[in-house]
């Protein structure tokens, strides 16, 4: 099975995605979210582990990609995952990818990544793709509980954003959890303070085992979500969304707030791509470093 496989081979008309490719060197993720999508599909998700023989892969597979290749790392798991900080095998893997002509987005909760400053500004053609979902630290505990603070998060984009391309996914919006108007104005003001050029995001979209999980640890919000998903919520694929005009009032209020601060809005696998500004995955931004 080849470790370089094409995103969204099922070309799903929620994606708008331009063509790119997917590479992770590790199966599986110890962040923990309860929101989790890919714990449905990959088994032992949470328990993560190496791919095998890796690195002699991945040597192989870059071989016959063509110049300017997107690849993103990592899209169902994290390439800064706490095995990293001993296996150090996304370190090697970009050590061996400069060498290349390539596209690289690096798609990430951890401010590990910090570690490989070096390495990522000797790549021509790499944007960083931080994932924040909260700046609660409370909240983020439940929801991410082994994932780095929102705190430490934003230090990581500070770092980063004066020398690379940042584009922070305010991603997943679960409503009511992160969705007061206050709060994502003021989000949204201080990551254009960290430096971020864009800021992409989507609604929470429920699959069983993820909607459970929400549930065991928001039993207040059992009702609710019930009927706002169980009942009200729209199948789309293999997943339930949110009625659409909430999801469209929630898309809206944050497009309204990253306007107002110049920066580039998108949204993610929500059909309505008519609101976006710039392109979905924050991939507009590769030519920010070439500048």
């Amino acid at each position: 099975m080849s470790l370089i496989t094409p995103f969204d081979p099922w070309k799903s008309k929620l994606c708008s995605c331009p063509p790119k490719y997917s590479l992770s060197a590790y199966t599986g993720c110890a962040h923990g979210c309860l929101y989790c999508y890919a714990s449905s599909y990959i088994p032992s998700f949470f328990r993560p582990r190496p791919k095998k023989n890796f690195l002699e892969r991945l040597r192989r597979e870059l071989r016959k990609l063509k110049n300017h290749a997107y690849i993103t790392m990592a899209n169902s798991s994290d390439p800064y995952l706490p095995v990293e900080k001993e296996l150090r095998l996304t370190r090697a893997s970009l050590e061996i990818i400069r060498a290349y002509n390539l596209k690289i987005m690096l798609v990430t909760k951890s401010d590990l990544i910090i570690r490989d400053l070096d390495i990522l500004q000797e790549i021509k053609e790499i944007v960083v793709s931080f994932t924040i979902t909260t700046l609660n630290e409370t909240l983020a505990r439940r929801l991410e509980p082994a994932a780095p603070s929102p705190k430490a998060r934003l230090e990581a984009v500070r770092t980063l954003a004066k020398r690379l391309p940042v584009v922070v996914r305010l991603d997943p919006l679960i409503y009511p959890l992160n969705t007061e108007v206050k709060n994502i104005k003021n989000t949204i003001r201080i990551l254009k303070e960290t430096g971020a050029k864009q800021i992409i995001t989507s609604s929470y979209k429920a699959k069983p085992d993820n909607l459970k999980r929400m549930i065991n640890s928001f039993p207040e919000y059992k009702k609710l979500w019930h009927k706002l998903y169980l009942i009200e919520g729209e199948k789309k694929g293999q997943y339930i969304y949110l009625p659409e005009n909430i999801r469209k009032d929630l898309i809206l209020c944050v497009r309204e707030e990253v306007i107002k601060n110049k920066l580039v809005f998108s949204s993610c696998r929500e059909e309505m791509v008519q609101f976006n500004t710039g392109v979905c995955d924050g991939s507009l931004l590769f030519e920010a470093k070439q500048h």
